[in-house]
């Protein structure tokens, strides 16, 4: 199983539901029609997975608890949405016959979970022939801002930290490739697209979230659990982000890295 580095506090959620089809999976967008079925792994509070809805002919939603995929449900039917289901599972062994769909998608998993060359393979499996395996992952080590600032190179130091130590790979962005390539695969496209916040809103929202998100969320937790920082750290680091946001010269670059592998 995987576990998720972050859990789902209400200012991690914050982060989540920001994200759009058009802002976090431009890049499979123009491959989608109105006849795609398609496998959404990891649908989190569900806003992708909504604005996927309106373009397919039907979504699976997967999550791997039923409390991360009542949030992915809410938000479906908060929207008003048909055509989208939820199942309950591990995308190490995703619990569907194979050749299913005609795209299977990924959002920021692959970085959290246990052996991500087991989760394409199994990606693959339930991917017809000829059908894409999508996934978009962030590249933590690439992470760039301004003006620099002591502080938060050390609150990347201890998310870097966190997440090695939990599962996964925080810099799984600029591996996406050779996962794919140990998985089997032989046809894949690979992209780089990144999220930029500079503007004042963008500021607001991006160290806005981190300055609750270090405070209030499961990594909080892990990294006083851990003795690798204690709370008074912390709390200087959430004073950083605020001196971020208020900074008009604030800017902040996350890249991802992008695959559409051919099944």
């Amino acid at each position: 199983m995987s576990d998720y580095t972050h859990g789902h506090a209400d200012a991690v959620l914050a982060s989540h539901r920001w994200r759009t089809a058009e802002n976090s999976a431009a890049y499979l967008l123009p491959h989608l029609t109105p006849q795609t079925r398609l496998l959404d792994i990891g649908s989190g509070p569900g806003t992708i997975t909504a604005d996927l809805a309106r373009r397919v002919a039907h979504v699976t939603a997967v999550e791997q608890t039923p409390d991360a995929l009542a949030l992915t449900t809410a938000e479906i039917e908060r929207q008003g949405l048909k055509g989208v289901e939820g199942v309950v599972g591990d995308i190490h062994g995703l619990p569907f016959a194979d050749d299913t769909f005609d795209v299977v998608h990924a959002h920021q998993v692959l970085q959290h979970v246990a052996d991500p060359v087991a989760a394409l393979r199994e990606m693959r499996r339930v991917c017809r022939p000829g059908g894409l395996v999508a996934a978009r992952d962030a590249d933590h080590a690439t992470f760039a801002w301004w003006p620099a600032d002591p502080v938060l190179d050390r609150w990347l130091e201890l998310i870097r930290v966190v997440h090695q130590r939990t599962t996964g790979d925080p810099d799984a962005g600029r591996r996406l490739l050779a996962w794919a390539h140990e998985a089997g695969f032989t046809d894949v496209t690979p992209t780089v697209t990144a999220w930029c916040f500079g503007t004042p809103a963008e500021r607001d929202y991006w160290g806005g979230m981190w300055e609750r998100r270090i405070l209030e969320s499961a990594i909080t937790d892990r990294i006083l659990d851990a003795g690798l920082a204690d709370r008074a750290e912390l709390e200087a680091i959430s004073a950083a982000w605020r001196r971020w946001v208020e900074d008009p010269d604030g800017w902040f670059m996350v890249p991802n890295g992008e695959i559409l592998a051919r099944a």
